[in-house]
């Protein structure tokens, strides 16, 4: 696992991480940083954890979904150095659907590391989003 001072370079630069979903209103968007506190309390789990096989993110092309063009080697680079700053301690959040809402860079480290399970918390009902309606690259990161 890199070092803590590797981990916070791999995150230096990035805007405010943020979930988004289509909706009958357009796109939702959900706060990370409001997730990861809104999941305090949840039970994890963590004894085998989440299959990875039943995380269908996985084949799903959720990082660039929202790019105008194709993704390039920088920014597959850029992704490939969060997987490494990925902490597999800390449990991935799940959407009542079991959809991931936090934690893909970990679930992908995890499979890159051959894991077949990784510790989750799920949320009994979705907290509302915090935007609704906005273009992805709008969305304020304060």
């Amino acid at each position: 696992m890199p070092a803590p001072s590797e981990r916070g370079a791999a995150l230096r630069g990035l805007r405010r991480p943020c979930h988004f979903r289509p909706g009958p209103n357009g796109v939702r968007a959900w706060d990370v940083h409001r997730q990861i506190r809104l999941s305090h309390g949840l039970p994890v789990q963590a004894v085998q954890g989440v299959p990875l096989g039943d995380i269908a993110e996985l084949n799903k092309n959720g990082w660039f979904e929202h790019a105008d063009e194709m993704p390039k080697p920088r920014a597959i680079i850029d992704h490939v150095r969060l997987m490494d700053a990925a902490d597999l301690r800390r449990p991935v959040i799940l959407s009542a659907d079991g959809r991931v809402m936090d934690g893909m860079h970990r679930i992908a480290q995890a499979l890159r590391q051959g894991r077949t399970h990784i510790a989750a918390v799920r949320f009994a009902q979705d907290p509302p989003p915090d935007h609704v309606g906005v273009d992805p690259a709008a969305v304020p990161y304060d």
